[in-house]
């Protein structure tokens, strides 16, 4: 009995192919998560983000930054950081989950910390920051790769979503905080530069 063994093209379609619905599962997922954790966060008159948002240079509250890309000041708030969010996830899963994930953690570290370092009092809520790490990942990512496809996919990115840049200025409107949106767009910045492909080096004998 002989047993065809798919070629290197089919193979490389079927990764894909089992990236893509990952990748549109786990962002599906956290998605709802947020939603979930917004309509609690309303039942309870927004009582979270005051225990658990971000506030600059508060020692006791540095925890903080694990929980603040997930509450939002309203549904509003939430629903302009859905799609790009979810868009951008998505793309970054399809190299794979441990890109995505390194991806995200940098986003969010980043952000928080730049939060937490150079933010102008109140407290700070929203996944804006990740939204904007995962943006500046994908836009320099090809670039350390050598990757064309990847290269054209930033390209494109940047003529449908370059504008949302501008949120890491610093800004006059006190309810932007341009901190997060900074940190997280260095942090996917870092992310693709750890990520890129590592040269070998030889020494002759």
């Amino acid at each position: 009995m002989v047993i065809d063994k798919p070629n290197g093209s089919d193979a490389a379609k079927e990764t894909l192919a089992g990236r893509a619905k990952g990748g549109l599962l786990f962002m599906g997922g956290f998605v709802i998560l947020l939603y979930g954790i917004e309509f609690l966060n309303t039942f309870l008159a927004h009582r979270l983000n005051a225990d658990f948002g971000l506030r600059p240079r508060n020692v006791a509250g540095i925890l903080d930054i694990a929980t603040f890309p997930l509450l939002h000041a309203n549904f509003n708030h939430l629903l302009s950081n859905t799609l790009p969010l979810t868009i951008f996830g998505f793309l970054a899963f399809l190299s794979g989950f441990r890109v995505f994930i390194t991806a995200l953690a940098f986003s969010w570290l980043g952000s928080g910390l730049t939060v937490w370092l150079i933010g102008e009092g109140g407290v700070t809520v929203g996944a804006s920051g990740l939204v904007f790490g995962l943006f500046a990942f994908l836009l320099v990512r090809g670039f350390f790769n050598r990757s064309w496809w990847q290269i054209l996919l930033s390209v494109v990115l940047f003529l449908a979503y370059g504008s949302i840049l501008f949120g890491v200025l610093p800004t006059v409107m006190g309810y932007v905080s341009w901190q997060a949106h900074l940190g997280g767009a260095v942090g996917g910045i870092i992310a693709a530069v750890l990520l890129r492909p590592k040269g070998h080096s030889y020494r002759r004998a």
